[in-house]
């Protein structure tokens, strides 16, 4: 069974790419939760993120958006203390205020899916040259997306942080066209094939 090249380091990247990557989340406790485990992958690689993934779940109750919006001193100095955990201080904050503002789009938009979703207008892109391996770090959708993020006071939301969200969450198929999850994810997603450059036809 042919995978993309990229998760084929170990069991949990294999299973976290055979079961999640690109399978597009309209669940707003999983977008809270690849989208913060993004913010603590700042500087650092995928798999640690991956590795450490249920430390991060025990640190933030399950990614509970609601709960982690009012954590205090005390949960950061409990954070900071659990074995096996990012010690940054800046990005634990960031996540707690993270969660606040993601809280605010939900009010906004009725849920953060919703949101983000609406600048594909609900459909899954699939640039052409990304399934030969021509994949960028960030481009058009991701640029505007992170603009919009920041403005609405999200911290850690550069273009590359959030490309990687739009392709962990669905919004963007760059599966490798070899990989057995290519065509069952087309399969299964209204799929549209946009430009690079001009992401948002209208």
């Amino acid at each position: 069974m042919e995978r993309c090249p990229w998760c084929l380091g170990n069991e949990k990247m294999i299973r976290y790419h055979d079961e999640e990557w690109g399978v597009p989340v309209h669940d707003d406790q999983k977008q809270f939760e690849f989208l913060m485990m993004e913010v603590m992958q700042c500087g650092l690689n995928w798999n640690m993120m991956i590795q450490k993934r249920e430390t991060f779940r025990k640190c933030f109750d399950n990614f509970d958006f609601d709960k982690v919006a009012v954590y205090g001193e005390a949960d950061i100095e409990r954070i900071l203390g659990t074995e096996g955990m990012i010690r940054s201080r800046r990005k634990i904050e960031a996540v707690i205020h993270n969660a606040q503002c993601f809280q605010k789009i939900r009010a906004e938009f009725g849920s953060f899916s919703d949101y983000i979703w609406s600048f594909t207008k609900g459909k899954t892109y699939l640039y052409m040259g990304h399934q030969e391996g021509s994949v960028p770090s960030r481009n058009g959708l991701s640029d505007r997306t992170s603009a919009d993020l920041k403005k609405r006071g999200l911290k850690y939301m550069g273009s590359i942080t959030v490309y990687s969200h739009l392709q962990a969450c669905g919004i963007i198929n760059d599966h490798w066209e070899g990989c057995f999850r290519y065509q069952e994810l087309i399969a299964r997603t209204d799929t549209a094939f946009p430009s690079a450059t001009e992401p948002y036809p209208g």
